[in-house]
């Protein structure tokens, strides 16, 4: 069976793919959705499939690459590399589910992409006999448009007296209706559109208990330690790479910018200013060290899950405020590289405002929410329990 490119061939097309990610960066954002010839390209690279089992032609790579390689992207564009992330990654998490589920979904084609919305307040569910009815409604549903199925996160209600169990739901596209909601500041391209359900059914097979989803081999029997990572403390490594990216990006289009650009009210260049020089500087080491938190910390959970299951709830934690850290890091250096810029980074056709808007609008993702995740951290650091379903 033909397995999926290599690391080294799937960066070599996120670089190629640069340019016209960057040209098509204005549309993007007009339609508030992934333009189709850049789904086409991102299919035609692989790079969806970054993740997926290799016995269904994916590549398999160690998780670190959907860091990477979804950071090439966000140098072109902040929106496109936020659903490549979001979508490769549930090409992983697929792999977690029962054989069954999974041949549902790839059966017909490996290619078939599935959506998320994993806020489970927001998914009401009880038991039906051998499976569940789900009613709900979750916003920030990122690609949905390129996909066919959703995973919906959800609060099954116990019998009285037992705790509520969370479970995340795995529908078809019939059985859920998407609402044009997306109507924001920063990532306008990723379409994140809400998605509601009223009563849908749905088999047992199709959903996963949440504890099934903290690491350890899953019901999909996946053995390899890529699939034992547990989802939502890796999640947050997901979106910061697109952070990274963006911030990346910033530097590169800054630098070329300022090399030639005279200030409007004197005839200095720009780049000649000690304070431009400083940010630039400040910005770069800045993300430097994000990106080597990032990529560290994922080689580092991949190596120890080869010999054992992360179970410790404080390993969990400090995952989670590292990447936040890492996304800060890479919100601060936007900012500086912003601020130096002057009126002349307010204009829509300036990439760097792009950024500027896309970094901030990344940042206010829970998993990268800066406040919450130094908050854990702390509480962990004083013995206090955490209350988070997830951990």
């Amino acid at each position: 069976m033909r397995v999926g490119p290599t690391y080294d061939e799937l960066a070599a097309r996120a670089e190629a793919l640069i340019p016209a990610l960057r040209e098509r960066a204005l549309r993007t954002e007009e339609l508030r959705r992934i333009p189709d010839e850049t789904l086409k390209d991102l299919h035609a690279s692989g790079l969806f499939r970054m993740l997926q089992p290799k016995r269904v032609g994916g590549s398999e790579l160690s998780y670190e690459a959907i860091v990477e390689l979804t950071a090439i992207v966000a140098r072109g564009c902040g929106s496109t590399a936020w659903v490549l992330a979001n979508l490769a990654n549930h090409h992983w998490m697929l792999a977690l589910w029962p054989r069954a589920m999974q041949d549902e979904v790839w059966g017909k084609s490996a290619d078939t992409l599935v959506g998320s919305a994993l806020m489970f307040p927001a998914g009401h569910a009880v038991r039906d006999g051998a499976g569940f009815r789900l009613s709900g409604h979750w916003k920030f549903s990122s690609g949905i448009d390129a996909s066919d199925w959703c995973m919906l996160g959800g609060i099954v209600v116990s019998a009285e007296g037992e705790l509520p169990e969370y479970h995340v739901f795995v529908l078809p596209q019939s059985d859920y209706k998407m609402l044009d909601t997306w109507h924001v500041a920063g990532l306008r391209g990723t379409g994140s559109k809400d998605i509601e359900v009223s009563n849908a059914f749905i088999p047992a097979h199709r959903a996963l208990h949440l504890n099934q989803l903290k690491g350890g081999v899953a019901p999909g029997g996946e053995t390899a330690p890529l699939y034992q990572l547990p989802v939502f403390d890796m999640f947050p490594y997901v979106v910061a790479g697109a952070s990274l990216g963006i911030a990346q990006g910033t530097i590169e289009v800054f630098i070329e910018d300022v090399k030639h650009r005279i200030t409007a009210y004197s005839t200095t260049l720009l780049a000649d200013y000690a304070t431009t020089q400083a940010r630039l500087g400040h910005a770069a080491a800045a993300v430097a060290a994000a990106e080597r938190i990032l990529v560290g910390n994922c080689k580092e959970v991949m190596a120890l899950a080869a010999h054992e299951t992360m179970s410790v709830p404080d390993q969990k934690i400090r995952l989670r405020r590292d990447a936040a850290y890492a996304a800060h890091l890479c919100t601060e250096a936007v900012d500086l590289l912003f601020g130096a810029g002057g009126g002349e980074f307010l204009y829509n056709q300036q990439s760097i405002q792009r950024s500027f808007r896309d970094i901030h609008a990344a940042n206010s993702h829970y998993a990268l929410a800066w406040d919450i995740a130094t908050t854990m951290a702390g509480k962990s650091l004083l013995g206090i329990a955490t209350d988070s379903p997830t951990l």
